[in-house]
């Protein structure tokens, strides 16, 4: 079944918001190197130039959430991405990632990147990503490349 999901900020202080929050965290944990995880905690998203996005259903669950980070000279990046089990292959994060997108479009951004890791828990991931129009590239934003992790660009102007 595919669920209609209604996008809008989410606020940090959400109790659902902080329950995927940590979900996210533990599986980065989990399937990154302990050196590659560059997952943001609650005090990470909590800084002006972040806007943490989620994808919400009728009943009000909290089904995905999202965050689009301004870096300057035109870059944001795209970050913690993470769906809620319940809510896996319904349309939660590609609805996220269009708005995500969609956003980074209004503001007049020129170029949208990300930083995943690789391995069977990333290719669904990198499968939205690529779909969506992003292209493997190089490190940014202070990133340091390793065999692990994986850069991904979209140009937008």
């Amino acid at each position: 079944m595919t669920e209609h999901f209604a996008v809008r900020p989410a606020p940090l202080d959400d109790p659902q918001l902080q329950e995927l929050l940590a979900l996210h965290l533990a599986g980065m944990h989990e399937f990154s190197p302990a050196d590659a995880v560059h997952a943001l905690d609650l005090s990470g998203l909590a800084v002006p130039e972040l806007t943490m996005l989620g994808a919400w259903v009728a009943c009000g669950r909290l089904a995905a959430m999202g965050a689009i980070k301004r870096l300057g000279n035109g870059q944001a990046e795209v970050k913690s991405m993470r769906t809620h089990p319940d809510y896996l292959r319904q349309g939660a994060a590609a609805a996220l990632l269009d708005a995500i997108i969609a956003l980074a479009r209004d503001e007049r951004l020129e170029r949208l990147s990300l930083e995943t890791g690789s391995g069977a828990a990333f290719e669904p991931a990198l499968a939205l990503y690529r779909k969506r129009g992003f292209y493997d590239g190089e490190a940014f934003a202070g990133y340091t490349a390793s065999a692990f992790n994986r850069f991904l660009h979209m140009q937008l102007g």
